[in-house]
């Protein structure tokens, strides 16, 4: 089963009030034991999904929606262990995956497993999107990673970005990923923000303590609007809305990108007094 998620104008957007700007962009019940969630957005055919094998293993199967062989027939995925210890099969090679290391599978891997290591449960959530060519599959454990520091306390925004599937760390046909720490003390992410029309975005937060939240913040920089988006969440970003937030506490989140340019830092920038 797979929910599809149509493309949204930046005017029609202007219009909503808050429970239509859930249903269009918030991803919710991310992680369900045993299954398989599946969101298909037509902001550049990407899939967000998440699986959290608990009693059984879970295989990454194809859905009639897809018109295909097998889910990776003519896409890539990328997938990054937001839980406890788990293990991805690929095609009989297997892949051991701890707390915040990803994997990168290219396009043509048919068979999928995913399970977790007892007694722990882990949580894989994962970005797919159109694939022209096949790429290896490769594990990015964190020290992997291209890391940056951005920002600082005296800002709020204090964190480490780590680049795990980008073309800096390993070939892909259009997907890119990574996720960004918040320091202690520090709340806001992508601050300043900006836009980039060639790609959308999805971000999924997670590691956020019990009983706080993200504020979400999305719309073109001149006409903004928000979303509070609670642990395991994700929201779905367009090319043409910012992608900011500020939570309660600090937290973690995941960025991944689809569309037709790689260059991460190809991005046109939003001033903090440029916001309405």
């Amino acid at each position: 089963m797979i929910e599809k998620r149509y493309a949204i104008d930046p005017n029609t957007s202007k219009t909503f009030q808050s429970n239509q700007l859930r249903e269009a962009f918030l991803i919710q019940n991310i992680f369900k034991d045993d299954e398989v969630s599946l969101v298909y957005s037509h902001y550049d055919r990407l899939i967000i999904g998440g699986i959290k094998p608990v009693s059984n293993v879970v295989v990454l199967h194809t859905c009639d929606f897809l018109k295909a062989d097998f889910f990776l027939q003519r896409r890539e995925i990328g997938i990054i262990n937001v839980g406890s210890k788990g293990t991805v099969m690929v095609d009989g090679q297997e892949f051991s995956l701890e707390n915040k290391d990803a994997l990168y599978i290219g396009r043509g891997s048919k068979e999928i497993i995913f399970s977790s290591t007892e007694p722990e449960t882990a949580l894989f959530y994962f970005n797919s999107a159109p694939a022209h060519t096949s790429y290896p599959t490769k594990k990015i454990t964190l020290q992997e990673a291209d890391t940056v520091e951005l920002g600082s306390l005296e800002t709020s925004n204090h964190r480490t970005i780590r680049k795990l599937i980008v073309n800096s760390v390993l070939e892909t046909c259009q997907l890119q990923m990574g996720l960004t720490e918040l320091k202690n003390g520090s709340v806001w992410n992508t601050m300043p923000p900006h836009v980039h029309d060639r790609r959308m975005e999805a971000y999924f937060y997670f590691d956020l303590p019990q009983n706080q939240v993200v504020c979400h913040f999305m719309g073109e920089p001149q006409e903004t609007r928000h979303l509070f988006v609670k642990n395991n969440e994700a929201v779905i970003s367009p090319p043409w809305s910012i992608h900011s937030g500020a939570g309660t506490s600090n937290y973690s989140f995941i960025w991944g990108m689809a569309g037709e340019n790689l260059d991460y830092s190809d991005m046109d920038a939003v001033t903090p007094l440029q916001l309405r």
